[in-house]
């Protein structure tokens, strides 16, 4: 079922008015300024009502009955009673804007620490570009419904029901006619309403259609040119626009239709009572001044049914983005039920049975993994690609749950831990490196709780890694801006940041996914010779697809196909002459077959300058 599909039939599950409920507890948070903008609202409603009755008098006392009290009267209860709107229409229109910056600004912080918490499982069936739109483009919907659309409920509402109540003052019969027409009204609004609802959730999708392409080519631009994929690219965002420009299209269609088309039932009433006004006994009965009063009244309600109508709109639209910000609210966070917490563990690790699988459908990942890791000890973990490697070091910090077997920190049960706790203990440098549109000082202090760290330790921590090899020649040393995700430095300079943000750290475990993949030989020798004093004493798993690296580990294990298969020191696993032998054959022959291509093309090289 497309996206956009799935979450219309979810939304027609839940009653539009139970999430606007609930979208209405952000704006009760702000009690006392929501209430001076309803009073403000009532005076506001009251003045349209006070501008139909002085009418009346005007008439009936000034070109009537020449009464010149109330002629010098009149100017200054005009001049008065639209000062008294203006005030009204500056404190709601105000307050009202303050409460709905104030609602927006609560939404996406709290959607925001909500994303800090969901579960990586969460990121991989969600894309970025959709949480964006979520952040930025449905939370300004929401906030419209909530305060906007709200001013424009209550404040319209008031001033029919007050302008309504003059009529039936004035004439109950004349009145009545105009009632008549509510319910046909009130079918229209709902059937517009389900409309704009359905529009409203598929236009939702289609902006994070639109930022994930974006999203997606901008990150991507090496791959986009290099490739030559401009025109893919440019169509796959024309189509994500087009859809978008359909929707917007059809919600923009079915509001312009249904104004006019409330507009023409009110119209036809007013054509009603005027009729009827005139008939001669009616006439005998009515004043000029009560007629036209009347009639300026029935006008004056053209106005607010008009808004009425047109906040559905807006209101639908808040809803079903409500229910999109909502549903990612609502999602579960990490479990973090533990209670334990550990000031600096001594690096014990144990897996006992683990079994894990991304989903069922996808099968079991790891199967039956035990494994004993001493405090201090540095492993290896290889084997072919899939086999299970970085999901194995991704339970250790409980970015995934196991599904069956436990695992063991200084023999305490991992979900027995805070997460906090837990990750405190551990620094992980990935294959895929992330830096902070920051300062190089700034990225490598992200090691240390978040940026609590002096100079001369970001210093060490940069000279350990052999990054500052590079950073001295930088105009702006530790303060040059690396850029998004670092794109201002080279792969192998970005990953040296994240070997020194993690040497910052000085955690007890220490987890090496392929953290030297992106570095030339040179470089590697000199991040081999500062990462062997800082593995002293500490436990660290190492991954690493190129075996040369690992053949001074401790201990070496093999996994194949989720299972540990092997085990054993470098010279044991090679005298034993199974895969580990086997993937090292391969790899060795791999090397010197592209040594000897390298030599032959320098050799040509030097023929022809010869």
């Amino acid at each position: 079922m497309p996206a956009g599909a799935a979450r219309t039939s979810e939304l027609s599950r839940t009653a539009g008015a139970i999430v606007y409920r609930r979208l209405l507890g952000y704006v009760r948070a702000h009690a006392r300024e929501l209430g001076a903008a309803a009073l403000a609202m009532v005076v506001y409603a009251a003045t349209d009502t006070g501008f139909a009755a002085l009418m009346k008098p005007m008439l009936d006392g000034s070109f009537v009955a020449k009464d010149h009290d109330v002629i010098r009267l009149i100017p200054l209860a005009l001049i008065g009673l639209f000062l008294i709107r203006g005030i009204a229409g500056f404190v709601s229109t105000y307050g009202m804007t303050w409460v709905g910056r104030s609602v927006i600004r609560a939404l996406r912080e709290q959607l925001f620490s909500q994303m800090l918490r969901l579960p990586m499982g969460f990121f991989e069936s969600t894309t970025s570009g959709q949480l964006i739109a979520k952040l930025t483009y449905d939370v300004e919907q929401v906030a419209q419904a909530a305060t906007d659309a709200l001013t424009t409920i209550v404040r319209d509402t008031l001033t029919v029901l007050g302008l309504l109540a003059w009529m039936f003052y004035l004439n109950g019969w004349l009145a009545l006619v105009f009632l008549v027409v509510g319910p046909f009204i009130a079918a229209l609004m709902r059937l517009v309403g389900l409309r704009f609802r359905r529009l409203s959730v598929g236009i939702q999708d289609s902006i994070g259609d639109v930022a994930h392409v974006a999203e997606e080519v901008v990150e991507g631009q090496r791959v986009v040119k290099t490739f030559g994929g401009d025109a893919y690219e440019r169509e796959r965002f024309r189509r994500a626009n087009d859809a978008n420009r359909r929707l917007q299209m059809k919600l923009s269609a079915t509001a312009a239709l249904s104004v006019p088309v409330v507009q023409l039932v009110a119209a036809c009433a007013l054509a009603g009572i005027v009729y009827l006004a005139t008939l001669q006994p009616m006439l005998e009965r009515v004043t000029v001044g009560t007629f036209m009063s009347f009639i300026v009244a029935m006008m004056m309600l053209l106005a607010p049914i008009k808004r009425l109508t047109a906040v559905n709109n807006t209101l639908q639209k808040g809803i079903a983005a409500a229910q999109s910000v909502f549903v990612v609210l609502d999602e579960r966070p990490e479990p973090d039920t533990g209670s334990h917490t550990l000031t600096r563990a001594r690096g014990e690790i144990r897996f006992e049975d683990v079994s894990f699988a991304y989903s069922p459908a996808g099968g079991s990942v790891l199967r039956h993994i035990d494994l004993d890791i001493a405090p201090g000890e540095t492993v290896a973990l290889v084997g072919r690609s899939g086999s299970g490697k970085s999901t194995l070091v991704s339970l250790l910090p409980r970015f995934y749950e196991v599904q069956s077997g436990r695992i063991r920190l200084d023999g305490t049960e991992l979900k027995e831990l805070t997460l906090s706790s837990l990750r405190e203990q551990i620094a992980l440098v990935g294959q895929h490196v992330t830096l902070f549109n920051d300062t190089i000082a700034c990225n490598i202090a992200y090691g240390r709780l978040g940026g609590k760290a002096g100079e001369a330790e970001i210093i060490a921590a940069a000279e350990a890694a052999h990054a500052m090899e590079f950073i001295r020649e930088l105009p702006q040393g530790l303060q040059t801006l690396v850029g998004a995700n670092g794109v201002r430095l080279s792969g192998g300079q970005r990953q040296r940041l994240a070997i020194a943000r993690a040497l910052l750290k000085n955690a007890p475990v220490l987890i090496l996914d392929e953290a030297t993949s992106a570095l030339d030989t040179e470089s590697e020798r000199y991040i081999q010779a500062a990462l062997e004093p800082l593995m002293h004493g500490r436990t660290t798993l190492v991954i690493a697809h190129r075996l040369s690296t690992v053949e001074r580990a401790e201990r070496i294990v093999v996994l194949d196909a989720g299972r540990i298969v092997e085990s054993g020191t470098h010279a044991k696993l090679l005298s034993r002459g199974g895969l580990y032998a086997s993937l090292h054959r391969m790899q060795f022959q791999a090397e010197a077959g592209s040594e000897v291509a390298a030599g032959s093309g320098r050799g040509h090289t030097e023929a022809r300058a010869g």
